[in-house]
């Protein structure tokens, strides 16, 4: 169940109605932008078409059945920049996810994606119905975006409760399952470069393996940033710890097969910059030392933390 900011009598009240009517809300607060400046000489309001047909899909989908009020949306966006058109309907081009997760007691929205997959070729016939089965694949974009919509759930689920989001990475691999046969790249382990891409993402996730990422999912956010407000050196010990965590899957499984942890950590570089430019020196030296190892292509950034305070 996901942490409800405001646990009202009335709130809880109009939840056990929606429940008990079986009646269902929306689960995603999406903006989606499509940019194709570097398509010439076409038609351009397909793209503006594009882009309704790209929101209202992402945003009037039910993908869970669970009963969310409209402050309970999760926060996220998507950026779908084209750089080719390949005939008349179809596109190539990068997608962009972003989501947020609100921290407890305060108004801040903690980054829970930010990434690019670059491998996205899709087909799109203006105003034709985009339909989901998540038992078949049909469309590339539809597979695309109910993939990343299934992503975004399971990061938000899996830090509000331990492994909350295994459904919902679940349906995610049996989109990717799906797609094996898809024309497009993307979907097959030998797609793109260094195993990044959207099959070894949700393999990675539910890869036992990589167990302890899911557990610093849940931890930072419910033993870390939830209670910074009230506990902060409790819960920046607590971060510390769970960073240290991270560490010991990376040496087991170092890279190219961590593109799930790299995610994780290019969501949460600049926060962790922000928290621990304010420890103790020795959590700072601690804290510095193990995200230089495990996320090397930020490690500038990470020094920072050392030169303040």
């Amino acid at each position: 169940m996901r942490y409800k900011k405001d646990r009202g009598y009335v709130l809880i009240a109009l939840l056990l109605m929606l429940a008990i009517t079986g009646a269902t809300g929306q689960e995603l607060n999406c903006s989606v932008q499509i940019s194709a400046q570097k398509i010439q000489g076409s038609n351009r309001q397909v793209f503006q078409t594009m882009q309704k047909s790209i929101y209202e899909f992402m945003n009037n989908s039910v993908w869970t059945g669970h009963a969310y009020s409209y402050s309970e949306r999760i926060e996220c966006s998507i950026l779908i920049n084209l750089t080719e058109q390949l005939s008349a309907d179809e596109f190539r081009g990068t997608i962009q996810i972003q989501s947020r997760r609100p921290v407890y007691g305060t108004t801040y929205n903690s980054t829970m994606l930010n990434f690019v997959d670059n491998s996205f070729q899709f087909r799109y016939v203006e105003f034709e119905p985009m339909e989901f089965d998540e038992n078949s694949y049909r469309s590339n974009l539809v597979s695309v975006l109910a993939y990343y919509a299934y992503i975004i759930l399971g990061f938000d689920y899996d830090s509000f409760s331990p492994n909350g989001g295994q459904p919902w990475f679940e349906t995610a691999e049996k989109i990717v399952n799906n797609a094996q046969n898809a024309p497009v790249p993307g979907w097959k382990p030998y797609d793109g470069s260094r195993n990044r891409n959207r099959y070894w993402l949700v393999k990675n996730i539910l890869d036992r393996e990589y167990a302890a990422v899911r557990t610093f999912v849940y931890t930072y956010h419910r033993q870390g940033l939830d209670m910074l407000e009230g506990r902060i050196t409790e819960a920046r010990t607590a971060m510390v710890e769970n960073i240290r965590s991270l560490q010991e899957v990376y040496r087991r499984r170092p890279d190219p097969f961590m593109y799930y942890l790299s995610i994780v950590l290019e969501a949460k570089s600049d926060e962790l910059v922000n928290i621990f430019s304010e420890a103790f020196p020795e959590e700072k030296s601690r804290v510095v030392q193990i995200l230089a190892e495990i996320d090397p292509a930020n490690k500038s950034k990470y020094e920072k933390i050392q030169q303040t305070g």
